[in-house]
């Protein structure tokens, strides 16, 4: 066979440069945003809480001070912030999958032609909505005179108001609520794509209706199963809005934590510090990111993000 003519140095420099712009919006959104906060990590908190300028940097760097921000962040305190977020996080993931699955499975499979525009319509409605203001409307359901108790208590079920608000159950639901449809909606794609003459098949072997789900329909749907699991976790593991409104605060989490280091003023925060919590969390997400990839290689590219 002929060899392929080795692409010109014309070809190479047109293809740099339709990739420049590409790799500018990268460079300027996500890398350059991720050095500053790198470098900011590695520095020292002033009196206020900013940034501190360092006299001898060479001092500084020879007596590994750079890392002492690193250092406080594996304190146990905060290893049990981390820790906590992590379980959550997967509780999260793991209760969104459990609604989910049948969700996706009745609208991709069982769900009429007419009424499964319907139902996706549903799944994305709350996207029309700031995500801030749907935490707020569950401010006023689960609080002590919100709508939940006041059913309760109106039906006699409850003697006094339940203590919802302010609680990790507030947060958890918080959490689900806000994840699900991103759960819901790559399991959709993936089990839309189910060939159904596959579970005829299964029938017709003597499988039954479970083992035709272990078999055939939970295999066939890895890829879009994985997908909402990454979607999941990784927002979850750093949120901070829903600890912030729901948990009132008390329910301190990775990401509420790393903003309260930002926000806080006159010494009550420290950004060198939260820099560094924010750089640590964000190497956990790239690592998860990474064994993504590394599956969707291994599919052939059948998964989705």
């Amino acid at each position: 066979m002929p060899r392929l003519a080795a692409p010109s140095s014309r070809t190479r420099l047109a293809g740099v440069a339709l990739l420049a712009p590409t790799w500018l919006v990268l460079g300027v959104f996500f890398l350059l945003p991720l050095a500053v906060i790198l470098v900011i990590s590695f520095g020292r908190a002033d009196a206020a809480g900013g940034y501190e300028p360092i006299g001898d940097l060479w001092h500084y760097l020879r007596t590994g001070e750079f890392l002492d921000n690193y250092r406080r962040s594996l304190q146990s305190d905060y290893l049990l912030i981390f820790w906590r977020s992590t379980w959550m996080a997967v509780l999260t993931t793991v209760l969104c999958l459990l609604v989910s699955y049948p969700v996706a499975y009745y609208i991709a499979v069982a769900a009429p032609p007419r009424l499964k525009t319907v139902l996706l319509l549903g799944v994305v409605l709350p996207f029309w909505t700031s995500f801030l203001i749907r935490i707020y409307a569950w401010q006023i359901i689960l609080r002590d005179e919100g709508l939940v108790n006041t059913a309760l208590t109106s039906l006699h079920l409850l003697r006094e108001p339940l203590r919802m608000l302010d609680t990790d159950f507030a947060v958890m639901i918080g959490l689900v609520y806000g994840e699900l449809p991103f759960m819901i909606l790559p399991l959709y794609a993936s089990l839309e794509k189910l060939d159904r003459s596959l579970l005829e098949a299964a029938a017709d072997l003597g499988a039954g209706g479970w083992s035709a789900f272990r078999r055939v329909t939970l295999p066939l749907s890895a890829p879009g199963l994985v997908a909402g699991t990454v979607l999941v976790f990784i927002p979850s593991l750093g949120q901070y809005i829903v600890p912030l409104l729901l948990g009132g605060g008390k329910s301190m989490l990775i990401g509420y934590l790393v903003q309260t280091q930002f926000a806080g003023s006159g010494g009550a925060g420290d950004k060198p510090f939260g820099a560094a919590l924010a750089f640590e969390l964000t190497a956990a997400v790239l690592v998860l990111l990474f064994a993504y990839a590394l599956y969707v290689r291994r599919r052939g590219g059948e998964a989705m993000l």
